[in-house]
């Protein structure tokens, strides 16, 4: 059986993977979580690489790494250090080596909300590989503020179940580092690891429509589609142990 290592997205934490352990561990297989300092403003894209690292056991060669959302742009970085089996990336962003998130998809910004990131474009013709791309974000998902209750219940939990809702609320973390959007990855490359993609094609906050486009783009991988809003080990924990099981059968 697999280790899966679950590597959690913004404003969450080892809490949020509860729900869809107990559906893994009673398949039989292992888990670790962990806790990404994403509360420090400084915590780089590598940094929490070295905790997801630190984190795992040396004595598996079973590894299949989950990554949520922003989770995305860390779990190749980690399949860089260690040998893994799987990488699986949930309703999450994709890196590409040497560019930032907000490259991909600044052309779509206007200058001022630019200038408030105190944005530094790159050479243009680097980025207009990505200007035919369809949006990575849902547009009413865009300048929301993630750490009112109310925005949280509406994009992130708007298909979970009242209690599990609002149990996510009371435990959502404050998000400081800001390295999964504004940090140029430093993969020179994505590492030659089996991957998969899944998209949910109720997600408010990525796109649906992008997350097929990359998948196929980025990672060579047609998406497997998964009803549900953006936190599917939350509201679906079920259905998604039970594709990741099949992604070990394959």
């Amino acid at each position: 059986m697999s280790l899966y290592c679950l590597v959690h997205g913004a404003f969450q934490a080892t809490w949020c993977w509860d729900l869809l352990i107990h559906y893994l561990e009673a398949q039989g297989h292992k888990t670790v979580a962990v806790d990404l300092p994403i509360e420090s403003a400084s915590a780089t894209l590598s940094q929490f690489a070295d905790v997801v690292i630190q984190a795992l056991p040396k004595t598996d060669d079973d590894i299949v790494l989950v990554g949520h959302s922003m989770a995305g742009t860390i779990i190749p970085l980690v399949a860089e250090a260690v040998k893994v089996r799987q990488l699986v990336f949930v309703a999450a962003l994709l890196p590409y080596p040497g560019i930032s998130t907000l490259d991909q998809f600044s052309h779509r910004l206007d200058s001022d909300t630019l200038k408030s990131f105190n944005y530094q474009p790159k050479e243009p013709s680097i980025l207009e590989q990505f200007h035919d791309e369809p949006d990575m974000y849902e547009p009413a998902s865009v300048g929301k503020d993630y750490s009112d209750e109310a925005v949280l219940r509406n994009f992130f939990f708007h298909d979970c179940q009242p209690d599990v809702a609002q149990w996510a609320i009371s435990k959502s973390r404050s998000q400081q580092s800001m390295a999964y959007m504004f940090e140029t990855n430093p993969l020179k490359a994505l590492p030659h690891v089996e991957r998969k993609y899944i998209v949910c094609t109720n997600d408010r906050i990525i796109s649906p429509t992008w997350s097929r486009y990359a998948a196929r783009k980025r990672l060579g991988v047609d998406a497997v589609e998964l009803p549900s809003g953006h936190c599917p080990h939350l509201s679906r924990p079920d259905l998604l142990a039970s594709v990741l099981q099949q992604f070990s059968c394959i």
